[in-house]
């Protein structure tokens, strides 16, 4: 289905759209009795659609085999969501489409970045794959840094060499976020030949807290987005540089409230609304794109520019010039949604099929592809250690969390030594934390503490962490941490809550340790419980695995950890944990 979204109609297809625009042959399907919105003029009002070989024919005609009652629904152009990892949700691309379509959503533009450092091309290969032939349009931009740094290991690497095999693929929209943001800047020659790469196609950004000069060449290379904005003035820059600006809310980085005065009529057209990275309790409980128009209204933006936002600006954006609003040769991908403040889709209509009623796909989904063997290798017999000796130092360098947000700041605090080691100390609401290599059984270990988990027992570990994804273990004790390694080792990676000996809770990801082979609803319910764990042990964070899984990487400031060590973002180098300065 998604292969040929983009081609250009037959002659006899062409004719025939014509003929049923003009009145003279009947359409598929008829919208009839619906208020149109109108992203082009702005406006609202009453008007049937015809249908006609998936795109819409005609708005006003009334001849047609079939016919949709739309009466009291409004009708949209099917949401699209502008940068998303869909390995985030922990969902296959077949089960995520099941939940996010019945939502409205009819088109996703992904960065398959998560799975290509764990299987490089294979990654990508399986993503595309698993998405040709299902309801939701899924497009990709090519993960222009696998590894996202030399600062981590990855599973994989890819050069322009290897995603030139790609970058003509249909579904291929041009280069995903340029996470590192320092090599363009320095004029790094691998990076920008990645860039080139994409030529004509677009080139998405990740640029937190970039400004000035720095900023200046940033934008210069040719880089067009960014989504990694937090507050107005950093966004207002960016804007002002040309950059088209994706306000992100997501699982853990929620940026709308901040950013949301940036769009005027003046400026929608260069705006849009973006999940980025969000959990299956989020969209079975919240929604996806919807929410985040519910959003975005409650904060008083009008209904018609929101639209706008998750429909006509990302399509002109990424030249998806099919698709993104109802009007006669665009792509008949429509939301019948019930109101402007809940935006909830009753009927959801993609290439010109009705796919979804009432919150259900009504349609069957293709068999899920067989996934690559896991890929789970600490190589215990190589594993380095993770005690920490002080070596006569007392104070040591501390990750700090933010709340609501990916950035970190960073402390210089005492450290509780016992028996000459650094040391957890839950008191102060300081865990330890540890970056295993699982790619490729080096054994490379990287150790360093973090502030704001509020863990008082046990320990939290992922194989979802950014973007190496690598194993991320957080605890309050050597032993815990060690528990926790073990355990996540054991169910085949994913995510895991312990506490003295024992596995409160999990979610098994079975693919690339990333994604769930369960429904959604299933993956939900697992979540549910190990949050409930997480919880239990003390933390107060929402989600303590999506904060967790952010640590290791190593492209936003200001302290990450790799399995390197700790790493200061802002000088792009390895540091000593232990020392005052």
């Amino acid at each position: 289905m998604n292969d040929t979204v983009r081609l250009a109609p037959t002659p006899a297809q062409l004719a025939r759209r014509i003929a049923v625009a003009r009145g003279d042959e009947p359409a598929d399907l008829i919208v009839a009795g619906g208020q149109l919105i109108n992203v082009f003029s702005g406006e609202i009002y009453p008007a049937d659609v015809a249908l006609a070989d998936g795109f819409v024919a005609g708005i006003g005609t009334s001849r047609g085999r079939e016919y949709i009652d739309a009466t009291g629904l409004f009708v949209a152009p099917g949401f699209i969501d502008a940068h998303i990892h869909i390995e985030s949700t922990m969902l296959t691309p077949a089960e995520f489409a099941r939940v996010v379509v019945p939502l409205g959503t009819t088109t996703v533009v992904a960065d398959p970045h998560e799975i290509a450092n764990v299987w490089g091309l294979a990654g990508i290969d399986y993503m595309l794959e698993s998405t040709a032939d299902l309801p939701l349009s899924v497009f990709f931009m090519l993960p222009s840094c696998v590894p996202a740094t030399a600062l981590e290991s990855a599973g994989a690497q890819l050069g322009t060499a290897e995603l030139a095999t790609l970058i003509d693929h249909p579904r291929v929209l041009g280069l995903a976020e340029v996470m590192n943001y320092p090599g363009v800047i320095r004029g790094d020659a691998d990076v920008l030949a990645k860039i080139r790469l994409a030529g004509h196609k677009s080139v998405d950004g990740h640029a937190p807290g970039l400004s000035g000069a720095a900023l200046n060449a940033y934008v210069a290379a040719g880089i067009g987005s960014d989504h990694e904005s937090t507050s107005l003035s950093e966004a207002t820059e960016k804007l002002r540089a040309g950059m088209q600006i994706f306000i992100r809310e997501g699982t853990v980085a929620k940026n709308l409230a901040a950013l949301l005065p940036l769009v005027t009529p003046a400026t929608a057209w260069r705006c849009g609304l973006v999940t980025d990275d969000r959990h299956p309790t989020d969209l079975l409980t919240e929604g996806h794109v919807d929410f985040l128009l519910r959003r975005a209204v409650a904060a008083g933006l009008s209904p018609l520019t929101a639209i706008a936002l998750v429909t006509a600006s990302p399509a002109a954006h990424f030249r998806l010039g099919d698709r993104g609003a109802v009007a006669p040769g665009y792509r008949a991908d429509l939301a019948l949604i019930d109101s402007l403040e809940t935006f909830r889709a009753r009927i959801v209509i993609a290439g010109g099929c009705v796919v979804a009623r009432d919150g259900s796909l009504c349609i069957d989904l293709p068999p899920s592809m067989r996934a690559p063997a896991p890929a789970i290798d600490i190589g215990w017999s190589n594993l380095g250690p993770i005690a920490l000796p002080a070596n006569g130092h007392r104070h040591g360098k501390v990750i700090d969390l933010i709340p609501n947000q990916l950035t970190t700041g960073r402390a210089v605090l005492p450290m509780l030594i016992r028996d000459g080691c650094a040391i957890a100390d839950p008191s102060r609401d300081l865990c330890k934390l540890i970056v295993v290599e699982r790619h490729h059984a080096t054994g490379s270990v990287g150790v360093g503490f973090v502030r704001g988990f509020g863990l008082q027992a046990g320990a939290l570990a992922s194989t979802v962490a950014h973007d190496s994804h690598n194993i991320v273990v957080a605890g309050t004790s050597d032993a815990e941490l060690m528990f926790a390694l073990r355990a996540v080792e054991q169910i085949g990676g994913g995510l895991v809550a312990v506490r003295t000996g024992a596995i409160l809770a999990a979610v098994p990801l079975p693919i690339a340790g990333l994604m769930s082979d369960r429904s959604g609803p299933q993956v939900a319910a697992q979540m549910c419980a190990v949050l409930d764990a997480a919880h239990g042990l003390g933390s107060y964070l929402d989600d303590p695995f999506m904060a967790l899984s952010f640590l290791a990487l190593p492209v936003i400031p200001a302290l990450r950890l790799t399995d390197r060590g700790l790493v200061d973002v802002e000088r792009f180098t390895v540091v000593p944990v232990l020392g005052d300065d």
